[in-house]
C-alpha cells in the first residue's frame, strides 16, 4: 500500500506521532475535518475539469464551424472577384 509515496511504516509512524499529539479524544474530529477536506478539493478539482472540458468542445466545435464556412467564403469570394474582374 503506497498512498502520495508513503508506505505503511511511515503512515503508522505518522498515526503513532499525530495520537501522541492531538490526544486519542481529538484525533477523529481531525479525521473527520481531513476528510471534508480532501472531500472538497476532489469537488473542486472535479468542477475545474467539468468546466475545461466543457470550454474545450465550445472552442473546437467553433474551430469546426469556422472550418466548415471559411472554405465557402473564400470560394464565393474569388467567384465575385472573377466575375467582377470579367465584366470590367
Amino acid at each position: 500500500m503506497n498512498i502520495f509515496g508513503i508506505g505503511l511504516p511511515e503512515m503508522a509512524v505518522i498515526m503513532v506521532v499525530a495520537l501522541l499529539i492531538f490526544g486519542p479524544k481529538k484525533l477523529p474530529e481531525i479525521g473527520r475535518s481531513l476528510g471534508k477536506t480532501i472531500r472538497s478539493f476532489q469537488d473542486a478539482s472535479n468542477e475545474f475539469q467539468n468546466e475545461f472540458k466543457r470550454e474545450a468542445e465550445k472552442i473546437e466545435e467553433t474551430v469546426k464551424t469556422t472550418a466548415e464556412i471559411e472554405p465557402k467564403q473564400i470560394e464565393s469570394a474569388q467567384q465575385d472577384n472573377s466575375g467582377s474582374s470579367a465584366t470590367s
